[in-house]
C-alpha cells in the first residue's frame, strides 16, 4: 500500500480519516504547513496537484522563495561518547564524518 503522493518534488503523506470519511494529506519536509483533503483518491490526488501549485503560486505573489523539501542540510545531536565513536570510525574508512554518516544514513534508509 502506497500512501505517498509526489508532485514537483513535493512529497505528501495521505491518511484516511474514519470520522469523516475523507482522504486527508500534508505536505512533508517543508516547515509551511499546507495540507488538503479528498473524498476520493482522485479527488485527494486533485486536491494534492492544486495545493502544491497555489503554494508557488502563493510564494510568487509574495515574494518569497518557494520551500524546498530537504535541502540535505542536517544536524544532529549525540552523546559525546557516540560522537567520537562515529568520527572515529569514519576517520579509520578515511572518510570524513559527514561522508561517512551519509553512507550509513542512506544505507539504513534504504
Amino acid at each position: 500500500m502506497k500512501n505517498v503522493l509526489e508532485y514537483k518534488g513535493y512529497k505528501a503523506r495521505i491518511e484516511f480519516d474514519a470520522d469523516d470519511g475523507c482522504f486527508i494529506g500534508h505536505i512533508a519536509g517543508i516547515n509551511d504547513v499546507i495540507g488538503f483533503h479528498g473524498e476520493s483518491v482522485t479527488e485527494m490526488k486533485s486536491a494534492f496537484i492544486e495545493a502544491v501549485d497555489d503554494y508557488i503560486e502563493t510564494c510568487r505573489t509574495i515574494a518569497k522563495e518557494p520551500e524546498k523539501p530537504y535541502s540535505g542540510k542536517v544536524m544532529f545531536r549525540f552523546s559525546p561518547e557516540t560522537h567520537a565513536r562515529a568520527a572515529l570510525k569514519a576517520a579509520l574508512e578515511g572518510k570524513s564524518l559527514n561522508q561517512w554518516a551519509e553512507e550509513v544514513i542512506a544505507e539504513a534508509a534504504g
